[in-house]
């Protein structure tokens, strides 16, 4: 009698969710980051099918679990948002991330950058930017064919997919929306809401003396 044997099943592949490293060096690399990846979310809010993320490592091919990156900030378009531990790209219809932003720290070196531009070029991306807060220094690339061709001049360039407009300024980036609002922190965008609330509660004052003057002298002020 014979006896089958059934060959080993093979181990399941997992792709780890981290990579181990700080989503950032330091504060102001973390603050630079935080208010691109909000400012992008905030701009696509309405649009379900825009995905945007953090350090989020993303696998562009199935079955090689070795080759990943993680951006500071990528944005998918054509993917639902959502929660992910992982973009693992042939889950995501293979929509490669279209833009992606990195953020220099003094750690960053030139032969870590030039790989991940490689991997960029690579594995699709269409826009690639990266901002340096310590030196200023921003620059960006843009895929023409199968290349990633760097943005000639990048001050007052606006991005193709995303439509906001970057401006170099004295004191660093400015990034504004298509609607001319620029992108800004928590903390600045706390103080004007504050403003905002402050600006309405004034003019509710001034309405209410302008309605008791009014029916001081005998008009009805709901009548005016």
């Amino acid at each position: 009698m014979l006896t089958q044997i059934n060959p080993p099943a093979k181990p399941e592949i997992i792709y780890p969710e981290s990579d181990g490293k700080p989503m950032a060096d330091n504060t102001e690399q973390f603050r630079w980051i935080v208010t691109i990846q909000g400012g992008i979310d905030a701009l696509f809010k309405d649009d379900p099918n825009v995905f945007v993320a953090g350090d989020l490592l993303w696998y562009p091919v199935e079955k090689n679990n070795s080759l990943k990156i993680a951006p500071d900030i990528l944005v998918a378009f054509g993917r639902p948002k959502g929660k992910r531990g992982s973009y693992l790209q042939w889950k995501e219809d293979n929509i490669p991330p279209q833009v992606v932003f990195e953020v220099l720290s003094p750690g960053n070196t030139i032969s870590e950058m030039t790989k991940k531009w490689q991997f960029y070029w690579d594995y699709g991306v269409e826009e690639y930017y990266i901002y340096d807060p310590d030196k200023i220094d921003f620059g960006g690339w843009i895929r023409q064919g199968d290349k990633l061709t760097a943005i000639a001049e990048i001050n007052g360039w606006v991005s193709p997919r995303l439509g906001i407009r970057f401006q170099m300024g004295d004191s660093g980036l400015e990034i504004y929306r298509p609607d001319g609002r620029k992108f800004a922190t928590y903390i600045e965008l706390e103080t004007e809401r504050m403003m905002e609330a402050q600006r309405a509660e004034v003019a509710e004052q001034r309405a209410q003396r302008l309605a008791e003057k009014l029916q001081e002298l005998g008009i009805d002020p709901d009548a005016v």
